[in-house]
């Protein structure tokens, strides 16, 4: 892989890393969303209003463009499992935006992730 097939890569993990952080962000403000025949159709208006779950959303389309480029320059079996570099981005920063924990079985899944994404970028 070519640093600049690894660059799209990483890119569009980042991009759907920080798209799922805002849509956190959003629906933090909303608050539980029961899903309820009856205010279905108003939770989802405030769920789409809140700019956060805008913004995440766009994310992800800028994301789903960028990772079709990557997928363009490598084979899947290689480029998908760099999506769990995902999980690693989303566990350190829900740890520092929001406050969520990260203890010693999180803390040893962050670094299988690490290690496995090594093994098969080394492939």
């Amino acid at each position: 892989m070519t640093i600049t097939t690894f660059a799209f890569i990483l890119t569009g993990v980042l991009l759907n890393a920080c798209a799922q952080l805002l849509l956190k962000a959003g629906v933090n403000a909303v608050g539980a969303i029961a899903l309820d025949r009856a205010t279905l159709f108003d939770t989802a208006l405030r769920v789409l209003a809140q700019w956060p779950v805008l913004a995440g959303l766009s994310l992800y389309v800028a994301s789903v463009a960028v990772w079709i480029v990557g997928l363009s320059r490598v084979d899947v079996s290689m480029a998908y499992p760099m999506l769990s570099l995902g999980y690693v981005v989303n566990a350190v920063a829900a740890w520092w935006l929001f406050g969520e924990m990260i203890g010693p079985l999180r803390m040893a899944g962050i670094l299988l992730i690490l290690a496995g994404v090594f093994l098969i970028a080394r492939s």
